[in-house]
């Protein structure tokens, strides 16, 4: 692989830098996460407008830019270094690629055009708690998740020709302002027990959705309650049943890569932001940052982020040639951010967990997304069980 990057995506960096440091400072953050939607929806209109963000990654025949998976996770690391609240991740990153695989032809020109431009923003509803389990980040996801109804998922049926879903899906990044909800239902009962993908649109009758508290405010969340409520089947209705766990876990091995890159831009920040402080406070008479203590943790927290950048990288430009290495890049970028945002708070000394500082905002975007999509440790352990390494008895070293 070439690892430079080409003109056109250090253009896409750079003018996205630009615009968040002019519009996404630490108190535009804090006055967006407080807002009913949860974001600017003027710097969501500059994203999607000016920058064209939302459709980066579609197809130009869907009114898409046309690019790979990279450009996308290239403007998500600096995204993510503002800890810019945007319906970015559950929109482009989540649902727009179930409809472009899985809907049928008149979903696809229907919806995608209005998702590229921002128009319409989307959101991904699973049930329970689950997922890092539905995009296939912790475990296999063929199995029973999307649950029944009674037992804390959503239940399918269909009725005169009709879909009609029943149910509850408790955190839905973004589930409170999307004008479209992809929901994940099951069906078929015990005979023919699936799982499938259903559209659910703005206000239609039996639709309850409710703003959630979440540790990190700048990624909103939403319980979603579904009351008998009519659904279009994503996709074509016909008797063979798509690929719903596969399309998933191919979204999530991007949904991973993309995460993994906006981890990294959070952690690089964070660390500059500990550099920073660190060469002003005075102790003793002189700069803490003149501590060889002080430097090695610092050089320790480099050399993680460093590390995560490489992986997150390769994951995303992996993601166009057939390797799942999303998950094990996660792991290793959130890791990394863990790191550098508690070190930060701890070098910040007394200010860095107040509510006026910044550097906890960082800390809880790593707590919150290994909430969302698993922790460290079930990344690499389902990657490694993936990748079968402990099979075949003892390992040797």
């Amino acid at each position: 692989m070439d690892a430079r990057f080409t003109a056109e995506q250090d253009e896409i960096r750079r003018t996205l830098r630009e615009l968040l440091l002019k519009r996404c400072g630490p108190e535009e953050v804090r006055a967006a996460v407080r807002t009913p939607a949860g974001y600017d929806s003027g710097l969501w209109e500059a994203l999607a407008g000016q920058l064209g963000l939302p459709g980066l990654a579609l197809p130009e025949a869907y009114g898409g830019v046309g690019c790979s998976v990279t450009e996308l996770a290239l403007a998500c690391e600096e995204s993510g270094r503002a800890l810019a609240p945007s319906p970015l991740l559950s929109t482009a990153v989540l649902a727009a690629p179930l409809i472009l695989a899985l809907g049928s032809a008149s979903q696809r020109t229907g919806l995608l055009p209005r998702l590229a431009s921002g128009e319409l923003t989307a959101a991904l509803a699973v049930p329970g708690a689950g997922l890092a389990t539905a995009l296939g980040l912790v475990g296999d996801n063929r199995g029973d998740w999307a649950g029944g109804g009674r037992a804390g998922g959503v239940q399918a049926r269909r009725v005169e020709g009709v879909w009609r879903l029943y149910g509850q899906a408790a955190q839905v990044l973004d589930g409170h302002s999307a004008g479209l909800l992809v929901v994940a239902a099951h069906t078929g009962g015990f005979a023919r027990s699936r799982t499938l993908l259903f559209l659910v649109r703005e206000g239609v009758e039996g639709l309850v959705r409710v703003r959630q508290t979440s540790l990190d405010e700048t990624r909103p969340q939403a319980r979603i309650e579904l009351r008998d409520v009519e659904a279009e089947l994503l996709g074509e209705d016909d008797p063979d049943d798509p690929d719903v766990p596969g399309a998933l876990a191919a979204v999530g091995d991007t949904a991973a890569a993309v995460l993994a890159t906006e981890a990294v831009g959070a952690a690089d920040r964070a660390l500059e932001r500990t550099v920073e402080y660190v060469r002003q406070r005075e102790q003793f008479g002189r700069a803490i940052g003149s501590f060889q203590a002080v430097k090695h943790r610092l050089a320790d927290v480099y050399v993680a982020v460093q590390a995560a950048r490489s992986a997150a990288y390769y994951a995303a430009w992996a993601t166009a040639h057939g390797e799942n290495v999303g998950g094990l890049a996660l792991a290793q970028a959130l890791e990394a951010l863990r790191t550098a945002s508690s070190e930060g708070i701890q070098l910040h000394g007394g200010i860095g967990f107040t509510w006026e500082h910044e550097a906890h905002l960082y800390f809880k975007r790593a707590s919150g997304d290994e909430l969302l999509f698993g922790p460290v440790h079930r990344l690499r352990r389902y990657a490694a069980d993936a990748a079968r390494l402990f099979d075949g008895g003892e390992v040797t070293v």
